[in-house]
């Protein structure tokens, strides 16, 4: 699941060999995101609220052992007491993204729903400029235009009946909140996303138990849900919230594509999950809108950034 709200442009002061190693971890972090449909169709619990439960649990597991191994106790603690509100909206955005996806998986593909959030970068410049008026780049404008059409390609199924519209509609609150996510860390950049992340995971488990029929699941779901939880979703944004600091924020967007080209990838060759044919037709349109929009950015990064006008948004 990308979260490139979480890149921010790169510090002077960081080496070409740390740089190097940001690129490293944020495709070790597309890489394991794109892992989650692959995974998560191994999984044989009937109630997708219980797999949204057990997958919650062992991520929040995981990231507080992560940042108490990174930051200690002590600083654990102050970077929740620091979220504030703005905190409190991601961590409200995460869950309701991180639910969406597993009660998705049940109504519709696994390419849809990562398709569908290639296109959270652009969403996320026209929602700054719906709710703060940033100014967009013409350039912007068009691939904001060019996503629209794709997603409206893909969801076109769901209108004729092809695909359940409850599937695609979760598809699309999913990028919905990553965009609202996006724009929210970048207009109050003290937000560290670790820690917003992780109490999005305990507000979708403390939901999720709430849903669930049961909590009880087999052995092997047991150890599929572990990997679901912890290597898809965990690592995946601890990798990311390590390296995004150390690498320009278009580079950190290029190498997040890799989570939408690769997921239905993983799918098809384990599952044999064949994406249909407008799901193909309106992803090709919303990751090519995207990759030339990075490319036109990395030129734009090379001259002097006009203040007040959004390119590709870079917050966390």
């Amino acid at each position: 699941m990308t979260d490139s709200s979480s890149a921010i442009a790169v510090s002077p002061a960081v080496s070409p060999r740390d740089e190097r190693v940001g690129l490293l971890l944020i495709f070790l972090s597309a890489l394991m995101w794109s892992f989650g449909g692959a995974i998560a169709r191994f999984i044989d619990a009937g109630d997708s609220w219980t797999v949204v439960f057990w997958r919650s649990v062992w991520a929040a597991a995981f990231l507080i052992c992560f940042m108490i191994w990174r930051d200690g106790w002590h600083g654990t603690v102050r970077l929740f007491r620091g979220m504030g509100l703005p905190g409190l909206a991601v961590a409200f955005c995460f869950a309701t993204a991180s639910t969406s996806f597993v009660v998705a998986l049940a109504y519709t593909t696994v390419a849809n729903i990562l398709l569908m959030q290639a296109g959270v970068p652009l969403l996320a410049a026209l929602f700054a400029w719906v709710l703060f008026r940033e100014r967009v780049a013409v350039a912007t404008w068009v691939a904001i235009a060019a996503v629209i059409a794709g997603v409206a390609i893909m969801v076109s199924e769901s209108l004729d009946g092809a695909v359940s519209p409850i599937g695609d509609g979760l598809a699309l609150l999913i990028a919905v909140m990553f965009s609202i996510a996006t724009v929210i860390t970048r207009r109050f950049a003290h937000v560290r996303m670790t820690p917003a992340t992780c109490l999005g995971t305990m507000l979708a488990a403390a939901f999720a138990a709430s849903q669930a029929s049961q909590f009880g699941v087999s052995s092997s779901d047991r150890g599929f849900l572990f990997a679901f939880g912890v290597v898809n979703l965990g690592l995946g944004l601890a990798f990311f919230a390590t390296g995004a600091r150390l690498v320009p924020a278009a580079v950190a967007a290029l190498l997040g594509t890799f989570e939408p080209i690769l997921g239905p990838i993983w799918v098809w060759l384990i599952h044999s999950e064949v994406p249909s044919g407008r799901t193909i037709i309106g992803g090709a349109v919303v990751v090519t809108a995207l990759l030339v929009h990075i490319g036109l950015e990395f030129k734009r990064q090379a001259r002097p950034v006009r203040p007040g006008v959004t390119g590709m948004p870079s917050p966390n």
